[in-house]
């Protein structure tokens, strides 16, 4: 039976409910830690993912709880924020309330920090068939998808069976599917070489194993240098990853994908990596939104025409100086969640609400070990330099002293012995090893709505 809750009774505070734990919605949260409001935080997960870190939990390489953190131990020192587990199913701008699985909430101020979705841009087939991965509820299935195509491959004596089960499909040459492709390749041509000596997984045309990144556009890693792209490219090739540009995918069939022009490409494993947008909801609560569901709002990141409701990270739909949308990054939630804060306080105090200026960090890349590409202040890095700075800044930005040390001890024993301890396919009460064609959704996950990556968060 859902229950009505407000404040805690006798508690006159302004009432500043925050959906989402992402980075917005958590910046948000410890922003108005002292400000003199009661914060309310609903996730429908109880941690916060790091998400510029996901695709290493998809590829071996880092367990779910080394970049995931317990939201009520982030905010155990935050006595001003309570932590409520639940799913947003409705808002209702009129009466001030928003609905959830478990009850309802009334607000004073709302800020939407739901974060965006998998965009499959209408490509017949792809949400039914390709694996996405934006959240924990998805990199895990994919890790335990990926691996067993390798468990069945050993007892498949059909050759062509054989190489569609090792055929891995990564659609989209963005951050994500250049850093996920390069932590795939080492993996296969690491430690899974030596797990399996009966397949062989040389690269070359010998091997059985073929990895492929397909982008459509004309480079890899779009918004940075072409030089950088083409150092990307290189690097993900001499790792034994086939790069196709301007390769756009019309579909996605059970048994693999199917390119602009009619090529097939048998594959057991489609990833979809090839863009984002909003997460669902808001245009049916009659928010103005964009055509990819992003909300449209204020430069001061309240929503026109509805005072109190705010937007923050890839849910906000917020153009430049330059007339260009805001990337749906992680720095852009960070400065957004932190901003709307701000507001909130200088509405409180009467005072002028200021526009959002975002301050870009740069953007980085791994591509692999030792090789990663770097955008910072003005200047293009590349190779090992680009890798520490890339693991330094994200080791520096992970939640929890005890994430950091995970992180840290991981990468260090990787870089020196690089056998991955995390090759494990766990049962979830389904079947773990589901059929080609069978959705990810057989693997016993639900999906949840979180943060893109790419920059310096």
């Amino acid at each position: 039976m859902m229950t009505q809750a407000r404040a805690t009774d006798g508690d006159t505070r302004r009432h500043v409910l925050i959906v989402g734990a992402g980075f917005a919605g958590l910046w948000a949260a410890q922003a108005l830690r002292g400000k003199g409001m009661r914060v309310t935080l609903l996730d429908r997960q109880n941690y916060h993912t790091f998400l510029p870190l996901l695709y290493q939990v998809a590829a071996a390489e880092l367990g779910p709880t080394e970049i995931a953190y317990p939201v009520r131990a982030v905010l155990r020192r935050n006595s001003d924020v309570d932590f409520r587990m639940g799913e947003l199913r409705s808002v209702d701008p009129r009466r001030r309330r928003v609905s959830t699985d478990q009850e309802e909430l009334s607000y004073d101020d709302l800020i939407l920090a739901m974060g965006a979705t998998t965009n499959y841009f209408g490509v017949e087939g792809a949400e039914e068939r390709a694996f996405p991965l934006r959240t924990m509820d998805e990199a895990v299935p994919l890790r335990h998808h990926i691996l067993s195509r390798f468990e069945r491959a050993v007892h498949e004596e059909d050759p062509e069976l054989r190489r569609r089960l090792l055929t891995f499909t990564i659609v989209g040459g963005g951050a994500t599917g250049v850093e996920f492709s390069g932590a795939l390749a080492e993996l296969v041509h690491g430690p899974l070489q030596r797990d399996y000596p009966t397949l062989n997984l040389d690269r070359g045309k010998g091997g059985c194993v073929r990895i492929l990144l397909l982008e459509a556009m004309d480079q890899l890693l779009g918004g940075m240098p072409g030089k950088l792209a083409d150092y990307a490219r290189d690097r993900l090739e001499e790792r034994g990853v086939e790069v196709r540009l301007e390769t756009p995918v019309s579909a996605v069939a059970d048994d693999g994908v199917v390119l602009e022009g009619g090529e097939r490409i048998l594959s057991d494993t489609v990833v979809w990596t090839g863009g984002v947008q909003g997460a669902p909801g808001p245009a049916d609560w009659g928010l103005p939104t964009d055509g990819l569901g992003r909300v449209r709002v204020r430069p001061t990141l309240e929503v026109e025409g509805f005072d109190g409701i705010w937007v923050a990270g890839d849910l906000a739909y917020l153009e430049d100086e330059e007339g260009r949308p805001l990337p749906g990054v992680a720095p852009v939630a960070i400065q957004q969640g932190s901003h709307v804060a701000r507001n909130l306080e200088m509405r409180a105090r009467g005072d002028a609400l200021k526009p959002f200026r975002y301050k870009d960090p740069g953007m980085l890349a791994v591509v692999g070990r030792n090789a990663a590409v770097a955008r910072v202040a003005g200047r293009s890095f590349k190779g090992f330099p680009a890798w520490i700075l890339w693991l330094l800044i994200h080791v520096a930005k992970l939640i929890g002293f005890r994430n950091r040390l995970l992180v840290l001890v991981n990468w260090a024993w990787n870089y020196i012995f690089p056998k991955r301890a995390v090759r494990l396919i766990l049962p979830d009460g389904r079947a773990s090893t589901p059929q080609p064609g069978v959705r990810k959704e057989a693997e016993g996950v639900e999906r949840a709505e979180s943060f893109t990556h790419g920059t310096i968060p």
